[in-house]
């Protein structure tokens, strides 16, 4: 960081992607019970090494089911509930940001409706295969062959509220596989259908070996209406989104963009900015712990994610400056330990570090993912928000 800049006040938010800490109250309305991404990772697995993150405070948030190690916090900790009936990517985020919904995004369990699929067919030209709920990986594995050979894109969602295109990257150019999302977006977009994210999935690979690309993109529906990230943009803030951010909020409230396509690139990149003085707001969203791991129930990857995250956040502490302050939350949970492969409802953990955190506050049981953003926007700019409570009373220390 240059001199000049190590006054500089920045707030920092890293989203482990579906890092989460436990069933949330209603998490039976969601067939999440017994849910514990991150306690049952370490129960499968035996151990979970995660020092760096452990003297924050994290084995001491309520119900954490994780070692202390015998240490005590040099961070804050707490975890959040989701006021929206959701858990998802889009609404996690949203709601970090100021903007739960009154109403989830609508889901689609037996697929999508065949006039809506017959009309998409139509303005992109070609047919499609699947539309049903299922894995990624696994719908693939078992459509790619017929995709191929046909060249009909693979059509498929999940519990959340999303409508996914599988196409082998060889058979349909990226350009136009983004194309086709982009229809299925503005179709997408009506209040009858309001599905909160379209994603790109390309894949490569040959007969039985078929992989997904890191080549995934994301169409959100825009935000209804400001977020916290809107405000600071209009206070003068460099907003910088690291990862699938920009896509999250539709490109809207975000001033610099770092679109990472994994943990190390997102990592590498935070480092980066923190380093060279810029932003005021960065935004990071690490996806591969999701992406990678939570979907195809793979504890010991996820395992082996969050060690590689918490060997690295030396490195990131050790870039920021006098003024920084840090919070490491989730945006929903994806317990790899489960039957399922999607995501869980949880309550998201949270960390705080930085010179002027004080040590060993526990922030409790938040009612809402808003008070994170609304503790960054009360930091950067002392302006309030019609939902959620900041916490920065409750950390601070000049």
């Amino acid at each position: 960081m240059n001199l000049q800049d190590n006054k500089k006040k920045r707030a920092i938010v890293i989203v482990l992607d579906s890092v989460g800490i436990g069933e949330q109250p209603d998490a039976a309305e969601f067939g999440d019970v017994g849910s514990h991404t991150l306690g049952n990772i370490r129960k499968v697995r035996g151990k979970l090494d995660m020092p760096n993150m452990t003297a924050l405070g994290l084995a001491a948030i309520e119900n954490s089911r994780l070692d202390s190690l015998g240490l005590t916090p040099t961070g804050a900790y707490g975890r959040l509930a989701e006021l929206t009936k959701a858990k998802d990517t889009t609404c996690g985020h949203w709601e970090m940001a100021g903007l739960p919904l009154k109403q989830a995004f609508k889901t689609y369990p037996n697929g999508f409706p065949e006039g809506f699929l017959r009309e998409y067919e139509a303005k992109i030209g070609r047919g499609t295969i699947g539309n049903e709920v299922a894995s990624g990986t696994e719908i693939i594995a078992r459509l790619g062959d017929e995709h191929v050979k046909t060249g009909k894109p693979i059509v498929y969602t999940s519990a959340d509220s999303v409508f996914q295109i599988a196409a082998h990257e060889g058979v349909i150019p990226l350009a136009e596989q983004y194309r086709i999302c982009e229809i299925a977006r503005e179709m997408l977009n009506d209040d009858n259908f309001l599905v909160g994210r379209v994603i790109a999935r390309p894949f490569e690979g040959t007969r039985g070996a078929y992989k997904r690309t890191e080549n995934r993109k994301d169409y959100a529906v825009e935000p209804f209406t400001d977020t916290v990230l809107d405000a600071l943009v209009k206070h003068g803030k460099d907003v910088v989104g690291i990862g699938k951010i920009e896509d999250i909020f539709c490109h809207r409230g975000v001033t610099t963009v770092d679109h990472t396509k994994n943990n190390h690139s997102g990592i590498d990149a935070t480092v980066r900015f923190l380093e060279e003085g810029k932003g005021d707001f960065i935004f990071t969203n690490l996806v591969d712990f999701d992406m990678l791991y939570g979907h195809r129930n793979d504890v010991e990857g996820y395992a082996s994610a969050l060690e590689f995250f918490d060997a690295a956040l030396p490195r990131i502490m050790g870039a920021m400056g006098e003024n920084d302050i840090l919070m490491i939350t989730a945006d929903h949970g994806c317990d790899p330990t489960t039957d399922s492969t999607d995501h869980s409802r949880e309550y998201i953990p949270l960390v705080v570090a930085g010179k002027h955190v004080k040590a060993n506050v526990n922030l409790g049981t938040r009612k809402t993912f808003a008070d994170i953003g609304v503790t960054v926007l009360d930091y950067l700019t002392g302006e309030h928000w019609n939902v959620g409570t900041s916490f920065l009373g409750d950390i601070y220390e000049a």
